[in-house]
């Protein structure tokens, strides 16, 4: 067994953690694009503002019915503040299965004037119920089962798309 010493270890660990912070592109908080510069664009991701605070997801970006039908299906895990997007042409009654789908999930549906329009929460993982909300949504967002309601995530409040084209 090697042994590193404390001041060292955590050294190592600084410098290799602001390395990977750093080489990381952010996501624009105010919505706004980017100026032309040589530094890689804006990472997509969506923002909800729960009225206490605004909750940031990166994202995976889902337009084509191929993107749509796999979605996040074979993953074994989900990063807390990451998740998948799926956008569609046009508003309309949107459905969604679990079909290997192996984690649990909460799908937020996203109208298209960018609130939402309901959530389900903790989609059981590998099921084919159709989950749906009541009104029509132009894009849904799927993150990890329960974060939802950890977050303060409800119908009617504002999202902000960064990096997401819309359709």
């Amino acid at each position: 067994m090697r042994v590193v010493k404390p001041g060292i270890a955590l050294g190592l660990f600084f410098a290799a953690s602001t390395s990977a912070i750093v080489s990381l592109p952010a996501c624009k908080s105010d919505g706004q694009k980017a100026a032309p510069s040589s530094a890689p664009a804006v990472a997509p991701c969506v923002a909800i503002d729960t009225g206490d605070r605004k909750v940031l997801f990166r994202v995976e970006v889902a337009r084509t019915p191929e993107e749509h039908t796999r979605g996040l299906m074979y993953r074994t895990r989900l990063a807390a503040d990451a998740g998948m997007v799926f956008v569609f042409a046009q508003p309309g009654i949107q459905r969604f299965w679990m079909k290997n789908t192996l984690i649990p999930l909460d799908m937020i549906f996203i109208s298209a004037d960018r609130h939402i329009v309901g959530v389900v929460e903790n989609a059981a993982p590998e099921t084919e119920n159709e989950r749906r909300v009541a009104g029509p949504s132009q894009y849904v967002l799927e993150i990890g089962g329960g974060l939802a309601t950890r977050l303060g995530i409800h119908a009617g409040e504002p999202v902000d798309f960064q990096g997401v084209l819309p359709p």
